[in-house]
């Protein structure tokens, strides 16, 4: 679905009121919505400047989190919320440092930034099942799965998944949960180190 759609939808306006406040035909939008013509450049600033969301978002075919992101803006201006305080958390990926996390006043704010994170994750898992084309770990994928299904309240889980990161060097050392997460992964990698890991 083309951007400029998806916008129209998510506010509710109909084809013939963008046309009114654009100065041009109702064809006009239809045609851009149906790709038959692409969007004219002079009018892309225009389209940022009343829905308040970037330019680049009207021209393409959006991807779910981006679906996500323009919502989170548009609950922005709707409910112009106020950040509370900052949580800091530990980012992982194109980061990997410690980064400020906002925490709103409204909790459809908040709800819309996890499920942006939700999203995130899904297309990296996504991305990693797709590195390979025939790939040999499936039935690992497919426990991960279970676990996260069954028991992602076990502490257990989450111990070991930290250790796993500390042990591979995808969290550094500084990074711990609680304190005594250092000496679970002692214990750990006794056994990684007797088992010759």
């Amino acid at each position: 679905m083309l951007g400029l759609e998806y916008i129209l939808g998510l506010y509710n306006m109909q084809h013939i009121e963008l046309a009114e406040k654009l100065g041009i035909k109702k064809q006009n939008i239809n045609l851009w919505i149906k790709g038959k013509q692409n969007i004219p450049k002079k009018y892309l600033p225009v389209l940022e400047e009343l829905f308040g969301i970037d330019k680049e978002y009207f021209i393409k075919e959006l991807t779910e989190i981006e679906k996500l992101e323009i919502q989170k803006e548009k609950l922005k201006k709707d409910l112009k919320p106020v950040i509370k305080n900052h949580e800091q958390q530990f980012m992982i990926g194109e980061i990997n440092d410690l980064v400020e996390v906002p925490i709103y006043d409204k909790e459809e704010m908040n709800a819309i930034e996890r499920n942006i994170e939700k999203a995130k994750l899904v297309s990296r898992f996504k991305e990693a099942l797709d590195i390979v084309d025939n790939n040999p770990y499936m039935d690992t994928y497919k426990l991960i799965i279970e676990l996260l299904e069954k028991v992602q309240h076990e502490v257990v889980l989450h111990k070991t998944i930290e250790a796993l990161a500390h042990y591979y060097e995808v969290l550094p050392d500084w990074v711990v949960s609680e304190p005594e997460q250092e000496e679970f992964e002692e214990e750990i990698f006794e056994v990684f180190d007797d088992h010759n890991f």
